[in-house]
């Protein structure tokens, strides 16, 4: 005997297949909305500070020239540069004392009616390193440059070396902090569900502006006194624990 489908029994199991699966969906929502939420679980957070020496220098030396030929404000400038350069490179050492040339710029000087009649350069080169008595001293005996800016910051090294000592502090302190709020909770242990470190160093700090000496030097000054201070770096774990 042969069968034939009809569109109206086509209608009806295509009717059944819908209605099952909506209802697997609505089974399925069902389960996740009285899904328990979890029980015993404590959020914390720990941070450790520790003090750091600030171990790195950056001087800016600056120099400003003005004329009326914008190739002899160049000179001026380049000549000004290979002086100071030539005397930071005596005791340039890698980490210890490094030099490198800085911002350069010339620009038209305009007169009342908008029409040029000079011209302004400015340069500078930048002097840094752990050695700061070094660098110091070096202020006293570069005289085609003077002292722009003087900054103390964490050296990379450092920062590293006390950001591994800094983190082991605040785990340890998350760790006795959930030991304790479990067994204030009336909880043998715990376990963790979750956990996140962030570090707070410090910055370079805001530069010393040196604006009273910014004329130029006719003879070499005294060496400026070098005293960097200290900085912070501060480590903290957050997260969250499963009471058990």
């Amino acid at each position: 005997m042969t069968y034939t489908s009809s569109p109206l029994r086509n209608r009806r199991a295509a009717s059944v297949l819908v209605g099952a699966f909506s209802a697997l969906l609505a089974s399925a929502a069902s389960a996740q909305a009285v899904a328990p939420q979890p029980q015993g679980v404590l959020n914390l957070v720990a941070t450790a500070t520790l003090d750091v020496p600030k171990d790195w220098m950056t001087l800016v030396l600056s120099v400003s020239k003005e004329g009326a030929d914008a190739n002899a404000v160049q000179n001026q400038l380049k000549l000004a540069v290979d002086a100071a350069l030539g005397e930071a490179r005596k005791q340039a050492r890698p980490g210890q004392l490094e030099v490198q040339t800085g911002a350069f710029s010339i620009y038209p000087r305009y007169n009342t009616k908008g029409v040029i009649n000079g011209w302004q350069g400015s340069t500078e080169v930048q002097i840094q390193g752990r050695d700061m008595t070094t660098i110091g001293q070096l202020t006293g005996r570069i005289t085609s440059m003077t002292i722009a800016s003087v900054n103390y910051s964490v050296s990379r090294e450092t920062r590293e070396k006390m950001e591994a000592e800094v983190t082991a502090m605040a785990i340890a302190r998350f760790k006795n902090q959930a030991q304790l709020q479990a067994q204030a909770f009336g909880y043998g242990g715990y376990s963790l569900r979750e956990v996140s470190v962030a570090y707070d160093a410090p910055d370079g700090g805001h530069p010393v502006m040196m604006a009273d000496m910014r004329m130029a030097k006719a003879e070499a000054a005294p060496a400026m006194p070098v005293e960097a201070g200290k900085g912070s770096i501060s480590a903290t774990v957050s997260g969250s624990v499963q009471l058990k």
